[in-house]
């Protein structure tokens, strides 16, 4: 018996999620289906971040044990094989000690939130990137996302079904960058925390295009937080423009240095 680390890049749109259902299709059960076809079919996908129905992944991260010995190259070469046709691409492998686990030994994951802005409709893009037809300041966004950073309650911020035992994380950073594209002027909002809620990050971008747009101001937000209210809470975005898009851990299992991605 061996355990592997893989790092996994998928686009989300026909999945409902990462975890597996009965009736519904789902990146873990894909990639366990692939490993079936490897002769592997009792092997079980433990992924760093539970991603939701249409939530893409750049740098998501899982761990298997797999009976038969494999070299980490020709593991990551077969499974890309067997996954095809389906959007899921394995970028590494590395074998890892069987103590190894990709959820619970994570430090921080990172997530990335895509908003595009231009009067025309998405052709190419429209599940990966959220489209707004108005201006966004990035400036009065990254003002009102310092209300956020820290360690706090974030009730506003959580869906009605998360099954977290406490409100409660810390925020490590959010970022707002926007720059111009041949498509458009697309604003980037990159999150930082050891762990989130179910649906906080999707909460926390709709909330802040509110400020971006002018509908709210940068205290509102504040006032949000404070509330522990999810009333107080913005419109939550679409799946569209979200990424899983790195896991750290204390030692980068693929030994490259000191991050994943």
């Amino acid at each position: 018996m061996q355990t592997y680390a893989i790092k996994i890049e998928y686009d989300g749109t026909p999945f409902h999620g990462w975890q597996k259902q009965t009736h519904h299709a789902s990146v873990q059960a894909t990639i366990e289906a692939a490993l079936a076809k490897l002769g592997e079919p009792e092997a079980d996908v433990y992924g760093a971040g539970r991603t939701d129905t249409g939530v893409h992944a750049t740098g998501q991260i899982a761990h298997i044990t797999l009976a038969k010995p494999w070299s980490a190259f020709r593991l990551s070469e077969a499974l890309n094989h067997h996954l095809k046709p389906a959007p899921i691409a394995i970028l590494d492998a590395a074998e890892v000690p069987e103590t190894f686990h990709a959820r619970f030994d994570a430090r921080e994951r990172h997530y990335l939130y895509r908003i595009l802005t231009r009067r025309a409709p998405l052709a190419l893009e429209r599940a990966r990137l959220w489209r707004r037809n108005y201006s966004i300041s990035a400036d009065l966004m990254q003002k009102a996302a310092a209300h956020l950073i820290g360690n706090h309650d974030f009730t506003t911020f959580r869906s009605s079904i998360c099954q977290a035992k406490s409100p409660v994380k810390t925020l490590d950073e959010i970022k707002v960058t926007q720059f111009e594209t041949e498509f458009g002027v697309e604003t980037q909002i990159r999150y930082r925390a050891r762990s989130f809620l179910h649906n906080q990050v999707r909460s926390l971008t709709g909330t802040l295009e509110k400020v971006g747009s002018g509908a709210w101001p940068p205290a509102r937000v504040g006032e949000a937080l404070a509330a522990r209210n999810r009333a107080a809470c913005g419109p939550v975005c679409p799946p569209d423009g979200l990424y899983l898009a790195a896991v750290r851990y204390p030692e980068n299992p693929f030994g490259k240095g000191s991050a994943t991605d």
